[in-house]
């Protein structure tokens, strides 16, 4: 049964709310954004060579001799330079998959750099050859942090291009029912990652207008089960990339008979397992017999880690608390001025559901805590903690100590007790913890830390739903690349005072 369907452009897109954009801005895109990076990427290079070479010659005759030849500096950056622009390319930094989202463009960049250099002084050593050091040195971190600058001000860019519908992947979702309803809520969740679903096309559902109000929020192109249906939804929504999930009743000789058909279009195809909040590095592709088997390693919390973290948590909480020691103590009088203890010592659950006493700035009157019972109608939390934008208990003091999350300073204490990490889930309360569902108590397989995931991803705006899934996505995941990165946007999410309260 085929559902005739609104043609393109005549519609919003579900959560994200965008018109279609002009026909022209769908066809072309990509190549527009690769040309920027290919351009950028030229500019940024030639501008490290000549800032090297100027720095480090001036306007002086320079040259590198090896053997009996003699070449010039100039030369020898025209060379430099015409390489790493080659092998940026080579490394893959600029395929439109990587673009846009995740860190794999950075890593590229700068894996495709290392590699250039580290050959360079190889050679230079293997050859006995006098290179210039100080030309190097200046060249690869110019080279690099311009290109890396330069290439996350693009994304921005791209980010605020498709906030507004453009610059997208018109996505046709192909999946059954509760699989296609997943992954829409995916993309929309996650706009600026470029997906977007235009429309869904899922196999043998029984009731299309029931289906399409209710669940997907996006027009349902067909039912249809054959690859020739499948190519007329694409047709029908003009999409360029289908989204294939669980779900769709097809043999693998149809799905790969679509394949060939959505190559042969130049449609990408993106097949999207039934796995959820699983990261990159524990997935891994093994062919067998032209079949891709998706490995899915197990969380690994093992001793070298866990000390590792643990070593990391004592160093970094010993040298910010020395840091900010001046500071401690300015928030210490401004807290005892206002009247009343200066640390609140509150009881949270901790790792493998341990209770322990966190400390805090008190930014509250000293009877908060009897106060919850009758204000417990106003929360402007998210149905399982307790939150109010405009809490009568807190202090002068308190707000802008809150507002800038000043007040949870005394918690690297807890790191260096052990009760806490600096990155993990957000430390519950006892009444928070008994309403836990089975599955939540998995935050409790890790030490609860000072920032998470939660913290940089809103705070306090965060639906309950979004934290418990983040917070399980950290312990599932955790790697100490991942907290480094964590601790980066905490920073720019405490500046940015993104849903503190």
């Amino acid at each position: 049964m085929e559902v005739q369907a609104e043609p393109a452009g005549s519609y919003s897109y579900g959560q994200l709310g965008a018109t279609a954009p002009p026909v022209h801005d769908r066809a072309n895109w990509r190549g527009r954004y690769i040309t920027q990076l290919r351009w950028v990427d030229a500019i940024i290079i030639a501008l490290a060579l000549i800032a090297a070479q100027l720095v480090r010659f001036g306007f002086e005759k320079s040259d590198l001799v090896i053997g009996s030849l003699t070449i010039s500096y100039w030369a020898c950056g025209v060379l430099l330079g015409i390489t790493w622009y080659i092998m940026l390319g080579a490394w893959d930094s600029r395929k439109i998959r990587i673009i846009g989202t995740g860190t794999d463009e950075f890593k590229l960049v700068l894996t495709a750099t290392a590699w250039l250099f580290g050959t360079l002084a190889i050679f230079s050593y293997a050859f006995q050859l006098d290179t210039a050091r100080g030309y190097i040195l200046l060249a690869l971190p110019l080279g690099s942090l311009g290109i890396l600058l330069a290439r996350r001000i693009l994304r921005r860019v791209l980010h605020r291009q498709r906030q507004a519908g453009f610059s997208n992947a018109r996505v046709l979702v192909l999946a059954g029912t509760s699989a296609a309803a997943h992954l829409v809520q995916s993309f929309c969740r996650q706009p600026h990652a470029g997906f977007l679903p235009v429309a869904a096309h899922v196999p043998g559902v029984s009731d299309p207008s029931e289906f399409v109000s209710k669940t997907l929020g996006i027009p349902l192109a067909g039912t249809g089960q054959t690859v020739e249906e499948i190519l007329g939804s694409i047709a029908l929504y003009n999409a360029d990339t289908v989204a294939m999930s669980s779900g769709v009743s097809m043999s693998p000789h149809e799905i790969r008979d679509l394949g060939w058909a959505l190559a042969d279009r130049r449609i990408r195809l993106i097949m999207a397992p039934a796995l959820t909040d699983i990261a990159g590095p524990r997935l891994h592709v093994q062919p067998v017999s032209g079949l891709p088997l998706v490995h899915v390693s197990t969380p690994q919390f093992s001793s070298g880690a866990i000390f590792a973290k643990r070593v990391f948590d004592i160093i970094a909480s010993a040298i910010l608390l020395l840091v900010l020691s001046p500071l401690l103590l300015a928030l210490a009088f401004v807290v005892k001025a206002d009247g009343g203890p200066v640390f609140f010592k509150q009881q949270r659950i901790g790792l493998q559901g341990e209770r322990f006493g966190m400390f805090k700035f008190r930014s509250m009157v000293a009877n908060a805590e009897s106060m919850v019972s009758d204000l417990a109608g106003q929360t402007d939390g998210n149905g399982v903690m307790f939150k109010m934008k405009n809490d009568p208990r807190v202090t002068r003091a308190g707000k802008w100590m809150r507002r800038f999350s000043m007040d949870e300073l005394p918690q690297l204490m807890n790191v260096i007790l052990g009760n806490m990490s600096l990155v993990g889930p957000r430390p519950p309360l006892e009444s928070e913890a008994v309403e836990y569902e089975r599955h939540v108590h998995r935050r409790f397989l890790v030490k609860p830390g000072i920032t998470g995931l939660w913290q940089v991803s809103g705070r306090s705006n965060l639906s309950w739903k979004d934290t418990v899934r983040l917070d399980l996505y950290y312990v599932e995941n955790w790697s100490f690349a991942g907290d480094i990165i964590i601790l980066l946007k905490t920073l720019r999410a405490v500046v940015k005072l993104d849903g503190a309260y």
